[in-house]
């Protein structure tokens, strides 16, 4: 198939080009490089990646005419600044419109998109979220863009599925906790943790749902959780076991702030019903691949789209 992928560096959307062209489909990506790794790609001949914006036109309506591309995998989007209003608004809503037109007007027949679980707000009526849950993203400009995004989306008329994400992390994660507790705990600082949980997922069980959908399996809107949350302090722990520290580095225990949420867990029903069983990988699995790859190779980020104090 000849596939279209934008972010195409980031974690999801490298993780799945991966994939598909291991199976030996034909892909284009494009990325600008504000958060994604050069070093996320490997040279293929069967991979052409496009320097430049999802928000410009001209690069994406030429793209889309020369590749003619068969499925979309939307995967682009600004987060790196919390008060970075305009490039979220740029990108993930403006950007994510200049996608669906183009997936419309050159008649794609899938367009695979990616919404954050924060459009359901930092507090929830529902543990799990079901899908009927309303949308209230007036908590973050990353949550409120991706949530104009996934309008355009639907808007386009396109055969579309959005994923709706639970926590994703992974060795090419370069947002949230993750990075965060190896870059400090690698360099001998103190770390702190939240009385928060979440559902961390791995982006390689994440992707091979993404190869189902392309496949053409499933409609509409999913959750992509595993349905189980656990604490961050979890996480913390998984990283330091990863490391194999001598010494136990006793983290600080904070209060949560007032921009985050006790417990955001999305219900998985609809998931599995249509794509079967999914096969979750573990924490400690997850932290030993990202402490092998980021030892070799360096960690970079520590982005998070929520304003937290950096101490």
């Amino acid at each position: 198939m000849k596939i279209f992928v934008t972010g195409g560096a980031g974690q999801v959307g490298s993780t799945v080009i991966d994939k598909l062209l291991a199976r030996g489909d034909t892909v284009v990506a494009i990325d600008n490089f504000a958060t994604g790794r050069r070093d996320n790609l490997s040279g293929h001949k069967n991979l052409k990646l496009i320097e430049g914006s999802i928000a410009d036109r001209e690069i994406v309506d030429s793209a889309f005419s020369k590749f003619r591309p068969e499925v979309v995998i939307h995967t682009a989007a600004s987060y790196k600044d919390p008060e970075d209003w305009g490039t979220d608004s740029l990108v993930n809503a403006t950007g994510t419109a200049v996608i669906a037109k183009a997936s419309k007007g050159h008649g794609v027949s899938r367009l695979i998109y990616f919404q954050t679980a924060l459009c359901y707000g930092t507090k929830p009526v529902q543990q799990p979220i079901r899908l009927d849950h309303p949308i209230n993203p007036v908590n973050s400009s990353y949550a409120i863009s991706k949530t104009a995004g996934e309008h355009y989306v639907q808007l386009s008329g396109v055969d579309w599925v959005t994923f709706r994400l639970a926590n994703v992390i992974g060795e090419r994660n370069v947002s949230g906790p993750l990075p965060i507790f190896f870059e400090r705990l690698s360099a001998g600082k103190k770390c702190f943790v939240t009385t928060a949980r979440r559902d961390f997922c791995y982006a390689g069980d994440l992707a091979n749902v993404v190869i189902q959908a392309v496949d053409g399996k499933g409609k509409g809107t999913y959750h992509f959780s595993s349905g189980q949350d656990v604490a961050i302090k979890e996480l913390y722990d998984a990283v330091v076991a990863a490391l194999k520290l001598n010494d136990y580095p006793e983290p600080e225990i904070r209060p949560l702030g007032p921009d985050d949420a006790p417990s955001i867990l999305l219900d998985p029903a609809r998931t599995f019903q249509d794509f079967g069983d999914i096969s979750f990988t573990s924490l400690p699995r997850i932290a030993e691949l990202a402490v092998a790859r980021w030892r070799e190779l360096g960690v970079q980020g520590g982005y998070t789209h929520l304003k937290i104090e950096n101490t």
